[in-house]
């Protein structure tokens, strides 16, 4: 059986807004280790002009950034915060985002989990999913 994952149904002109709008990104699941994913990811949204914040209780520092063990941690406003953990870990950060007061919480592929994603436009959140951040940037920007 096929399963069809459900989109975030956001047009590009809608992603576009996200990424011209809010410039203050918490990523979770940041890691040091140039083979992931988020290091690559965090590493192109400095060089363009991003501020990212690196959030994995496992590091003290990312990229010669500080590295915070959660959202709430981090001392300053954040806007978008970028999931890069699995899926049964993303209604935690849900949580924190809406108590931290982001507008967008973005599910990198293989990070979705439907009732965090409910969850996360029930508080007002814009809610991404199933799109690398990194990418949309690259095609729309």
């Amino acid at each position: 059986m096929v399963r069809i994952m459900p989109v975030d149904r956001l047009s590009d002109e809608e992603i576009r807004e996200i990424l011209t709008k809010y410039r203050k990104i918490a990523l979770v699941g940041a890691s040091p280790k140039v083979e992931r994913d988020s290091n690559e990811v965090m590493r192109y949204l400095l060089e363009h002009g991003y501020e990212v914040y690196p959030v994995n209780p496992r590091y003290s520092e990312v990229l010669g950034r500080k590295c915070y063990p959660s959202v709430l941690d981090i001392p300053d406003d954040v806007e978008i915060v970028d999931l890069f953990v699995r899926p049964e870990f993303t209604m935690d950060y849900v949580e924190q985002a809406i108590k931290k007061g982001a507008k967008v919480v973005w599910f990198q592929f293989g990070t979705y989990d439907r009732e965090a994603f409910k969850k996360a436009k029930e508080a007002g959140l814009r809610a991404v999913a199933h799109r690398c951040i990194k990418q949309e940037h690259a095609r729309l920007l």
